[in-house]
C-alpha cells in the first residue's frame, strides 16, 4: 500500500514576508529557493512570467532555503538579498544574485549592492552583522517543517506542487486553482 504524503505550508505568508503582487490576490506562489541552485535561476523568470500573466489575481512570495551542504555561498547570499531588502531592494538584488550565479563571493555582493544604489557603510555594516542571519534560518525551519527538501519548492496556496515534471506546469496549476 502506498501512503502519499500532501505537505502544507506550515508558516503562514506575513507582511515581512518578500513578495510581489497583490497581498489579496486569488492565488499565493510561496517559493523556497536557493541563490545557488541551478534550478532555482531557471525558476526565476517563470515567476516573474506567472506574475504577467495573472496580473492582479497571483502574488509570489519568496524564502530562502539555502542548501549550505551543496552550495557554499547561499548563505551568504541570502543574507546579501536580505541587506538589500532593509533598503527596499530585495527583488533587484534577488535578480542580480540569479542573473551573475557564478559570481556570488564576496567581494561580488559589494559590487552589485553599489550597482543597486545601496547605502554601502549600512550594507557593510549589516553583511558583517547577524542580524538577518536569523531570519534566513526562520524561513527555512519553516521550509523544512513544510515538507521541503529540495530547492526550488513551490507551494500553491499552501499546498506543495510538486515541479519534477517541469516549472511550466505552475502555469497550469495556478490556473486551476483559478478557476475553481
Amino acid at each position: 500500500m502506498t501512503i502519499l504524503h500532501t505537505f502544507e505550508l506550515a508558516a503562514p505568508v506575513v507582511a515581512t514576508d518578500h513578495s510581489l503582487g497583490p497581498s489579496d490576490a486569488a492565488v499565493t506562489l510561496v517559493e523556497y529557493g536557493d541563490f545557488e541552485c541551478p534550478h532555482c535561476k531557471q525558476a526565476a523568470p517563470v515567476a516573474k512570467l506567472l506574475l504577467s500573466h495573472f496580473i492582479g489575481r497571483l502574488r509570489v512570495v519568496y524564502r530562502h532555503f539555502p542548501l549550505e551542504e551543496v552550495h557554499p555561498h547561499a548563505l551568504s547570499a541570502a543574507k546579501a538579498a536580505e541587506c538589500a531588502g532593509g533598503q527596499g531592494k530585495f527583488w533587484p538584488m534577488h535578480d542580480v544574485l540569479f542573473e551573475n550565479q557564478s559570481a556570488l563571493k564576496f567581494h561580488h555582493w559589494s559590487e552589485y549592492a553599489q550597482r543597486l544604489e545601496l547605502d554601502m557603510p549600512r550594507f557593510t555594516s549589516e553583511m558583517n552583522d547577524t542580524a538577518y542571519l536569523q531570519r534566513i534560518r526562520e524561513h527555512k525551519q519553516s521550509g523544512e517543517k513544510s515538507g521541503v527538501r529540495s530547492t526550488p519548492t513551490f507551494f500553491i496556496n499552501g499546498k506543495l506542487h510538486d515541479v519534477s515534471f517541469g516549472i511550466s506546469s505552475l502555469f497550469d496549476a495556478v490556473e486551476k486553482v483559478l478557476r475553481q
